[in-house]
């Protein structure tokens, strides 16, 4: 249903996405991504290293990285995938935000709710916790 492939989104050394090998209906499993916890005061280790673009926050006292497809998805404000978090099997479950063709890049949104269009820590604009407005 999913693989790697190399996404026109990215430009870095590795640039990978995630996309459909068939027409996926909305509301579909894409998959079930394991993760890796870590509570938040050793988020200041991860963040010397190349793991810290890749971390999700999971729950209020942790973080994650995601195994498996999890963290290849690439962003996008349209996205056409979404996530939930599943607390108890310690898993991000992808799903079909809207119809996917095959072919096409499965993009989620990095904010983690699809209406959210803040920007990004890549973006010229983005404000992190420590700045002020």
């Amino acid at each position: 249903m999913i693989e790697i492939k190399t996404s026109t989104l990215s430009d870095g050394e590795f640039n990978r996405g995630v996309f459909a090998t068939r027409d996926i209906s909305k509301g579909e499993l894409l998959h079930e991504a394991p993760v890796i916890a870590y509570p938040n005061d050793q988020h200041e280790h991860i963040e010397k290293t190349l793991l810290a673009d890749y971390a999700f926050e999971y729950g209020m006292n942790h973080s994650c990285i995601l195994l498996g497809y999890g963290m290849l998805f690439n962003h996008s404000y349209d996205a056409n995938a979404d996530y939930e978090i599943n607390f108890d099997n310690h898993t991000f479950e992808f799903y079909a935000y809207k119809d996917i063709k095959a072919g096409e890049e499965i993009l989620i949104n990095y904010n983690g709710d699809m209406d959210n269009t803040d920007p990004l820590w890549w973006d010229k604009d983005y404000k992190g916790d420590d700045e002020t407005n």
